[in-house]
Formats: C-alpha cells, structure tokens, sequence
C-alpha cells in the first residue's frame, strides 16, 4: 500500500493548484487519445507535446546533477511528473519521487500511471527531513 502525504502546505492551502491541474488535465487527455496500453514513450512525447502548445516551462528527462536519476519531466522549476505505465504503482515509485523531491528541493511531485481503467494522479508532497526524524 502507498503512503499517503498531505498535500496541502502548513496554511491548509493545496499546494500549486493551478499547474497541477493543468498537469492533470494534460495527463487525462494522453489516456482519452492513447489509451492504456500505450507505451510510456509515447505518454511522454503526448505530454512533451501539449506542454510545449500551451508554453508551460518544463524540462523533460531532466538527469539531477552527481546522480544517475532521470525525471520525467521537471515542470515549471516546481513539479516533477513522473509518468507509469505498468499494472500496478509500487512503494518503490512513492520512494523514487520523493529522493527526487529531496534532491531538488521541490514541494511537489505527481505521480501518474496510465495502465490504470481510470488515472488517479497521486500527489506526492517533499518530506521535511526534521518531520522524518520526529517518526523516526
């Protein structure tokens, strides 16, 4: 089972509702065109694609420097997207993200698997290492 975060800042306010959604609704668009079955290439370039139509700042297979890892897409200098195309999201998807939110020193991470029926976006929120330590 995944580890849910609460993705609302200490305000209770969502954190960025506006690029998000935006995301999501690009996200929802690749699954209506594609389908479930396509490859997570092409969920990417679809992506890449209307990212680059509605001139949405992003940076797609950004590599983190000192690091092998690649992300997806670094959208906006303030959400990491990571996109899925298998049977089922693991912890170790939820883990990956929030290294990457970690590294980068980013609030927010979404994380989509579009082999799902329905996409569920999972909002993924950066773990402040002082809040780790008080669970610890």
């Amino acid at each position: 089972m995944l580890m849910h975060t609460n993705d609302t800042n200490k305000n209770g306010k969502l954190i960025y509702p506006e690029i998000s959604y935006l995301i999501t609704g690009i996200c929802f668009d690749a699954q209506n065109i594609l389908g479930r079955y396509a490859r997570e290439k092409q969920y990417c370039d679809f992506i890449e694609k209307r990212l680059a139509e509605l001139k949405i700042p992003f940076e797609r297979e950004f590599q983190q420097k000192d690091s092998a890892n690649i992300i997806d897409f670094l959208i906006d200098e303030k959400v990491i997207l990571e996109t899925k195309a298998k049977r089922f999201v693991l912890k170790e998807d939820y883990y990956q993200i929030q290294r990457y939110l970690q590294s980068l020193n980013i609030k927010l991470g979404l994380l989509v698997n579009f082999r799902n029926r329905y996409i569920k976006p999972l909002r993924i929120i950066r773990i402040d290492t002082d809040t780790r330590k008080r669970f610890v």
